[in-house]
């Protein structure tokens, strides 16, 4: 008889993983399908993905790849998210200990040789047998978290690259609009002292005087503005870094710094392999979809098997006497029979759950196409707007000059020199602001593709 008991329970162990798994089997929703990108170059390889080239070969500057190399090891929202990919493993560990059995011992003394409870020393064994699929789909459903936290790590990584590049740009801008915002104050000064002279020996009317002070003033005013734009830069990217905020160090301006001009665009398809805000949506869902397997599981009937051996004893100097030892190997069967259609709308809400999560896969695939097309559209028009924006520094720079020639020669007056002066500066900062974008939106471009994360 012990023999058929051991003989059962082995027998059970072997045929409980072939019992009949319910729920529905993943299959992977349709998306919109593009054969190239709209803004995207027509010529290129397609079968080459962004996500070969690594970060750090994409910039020039050793300061700035120092930078997103700090913030890498320190950053605090990629240490939360790796604390958090570590609780996902601990998640998974803890759901794939309930495919097994359990073992617990446990132990009494009475000294009372006529109380109910005799002294025992006993192990325990208890199983569900997962006869439905119940913990094999919870599983899967914490392996497709799992994969999905590290897609969201992912993310963040990329975040974390792209934002220091992209802030360490405007620094460099604003760091370029002070140099030639307190050039054009220099410039200023020096007018307004020879004019301030000519009206004090009446060669100039004061309305030249009073003009010029005022755009004096106005670069004067501009400087303290700048600086603490480069202040409150230099802290959101010490926090970036996960240091206390500091002085950032500088490497090359923006007008020296060269970064890769040419990626891979691939098909839009691709999107779903490099972007990893698009393949966590994707196991968030295939986990969505496992719980409705679990959910299924909870309208059958669940198998379990108990099983105990030890020894008691009414009296505790006889608790390890043979004939004190005793075993015994159950099986029980527990199911549901009526509760108002409460597990029948569990398995409705985790369909809907299900739902949910294709469409905010579907949504985050269509959100990265059209972030790929704008920054393609934004890194041409970039381009093509700066070389214009150049065009008209040369020129203002040429005007300025010759009006301010014709006025110490009394030919206009300081009206058009203060006209052109303003022209100047202005075409000047909007050069220094695409500089920047123009570098951005290639970072950008790179991220939306799916690359800075590797």
């Amino acid at each position: 008889m012990k023999n058929l008991k051991i003989l059962s329970v082995l027998f059970l162990m072997v045929v409980f993983p072939y019992g009949c798994m319910v729920g529905p089997k993943y299959v992977k929703p349709e998306q919109p399908q593009a054969d190239t990108f709209r803004f995207g170059d027509q010529s290129r390889d397609t079968t080459k993905s962004v996500t070969a080239i690594k970060w750090s070969s994409i910039f020039n500057d050793d300061v700035l790849i120092g930078l997103i190399e700090k913030g890498i090891q320190n950053n605090y929202d990629l240490k939360i998210a790796l604390a958090r990919l570590e609780q996902a493993k601990a998640n998974l560990g803890i759901a794939k200990a309930d495919l097994f059995p359990a073992f617990q011992y446990s132990g009494q003394v009475n000294s009372a040789e006529t109380i109910m409870q005799p002294s025992s020393a006993l192990a325990n064994m208890s199983w569900e047998l997962d006869f439905w699929g119940k913990y094999r789909h919870q599983n899967k459903a914490l392996q497709n978290e799992l994969l999905a936290t590290d897609e969201a790590r992912k993310v963040i990584l990329s975040n974390i690259v792209s934002t220091i590049a992209i802030s360490y740009f405007e620094l460099r801008d604003f760091d370029n609009q002070l140099e030639i915002t307190t050039h054009t104050l220099e410039t200023r000064q020096k007018a307004y002292d020879i004019i301030n002279e000519r009206f004090i020996s009446g060669y100039v009317a004061e309305l030249d005087k009073v003009q010029i002070e005022q755009q004096v003033a106005i670069a004067e005013a501009n400087i303290p503005l700048i600086k603490r734009q480069i202040t409150a830069l230099e802290n959101s990217i010490s926090i970036l870094v996960g240091q206390v905020p500091q002085p950032i160090q500088r490497g090359k301006t923006n007008s020296e710094l060269l970064i890769l001009t040419t990626f891979p665009t691939s098909v839009p398809s691709a999107l779903l392999e490099n972007r990893p805000d698009v393949k966590r949506q994707e196991y968030l869902y295939k986990a969505a979809y496992e719980r409705i397997g679990v959910a299924q599981a909870l309208r059958y009937p669940s198998f379990n098997i108990a099983a105990v051996a030890g020894f008691t004893s009414v009296m505790v100097g006889d608790l390890f006497n043979d004939g004190s030892y005793m075993q015994n190997v159950g099986g029980g069967v527990t199911g549901p029979i009526f509760n108002f259609g409460k597990n029948k709308r569990r398995v409705d809400v985790n369909r809907q759950l299900a739902e949910e999560a294709k469409f905010n896969f579907q949504k985050t695939y269509l959100t990265a196409i059209s972030e790929v097309e704008n920054s393609l559209q934004n890194v041409a028009m970039f381009k093509e707007e700066w070389t214009a924006r150049n065009r008209q520094v040369v020129a203002a720079q040429k005007n300025y000059d010759l009006s301010n020639a014709r006025y110490y020669n009394g030919y206009v007056s300081y009206l058009e020199v203060l006209d052109a002066q303003r022209s100047l500066f202005e075409a000047q900062l909007s050069l220094s602001q695409l500089t920047q974008k123009q570098l951005s939106s290639m970072v950008q471009l790179y991220k939306a593709l799916g690359g800075g994360w590797n």
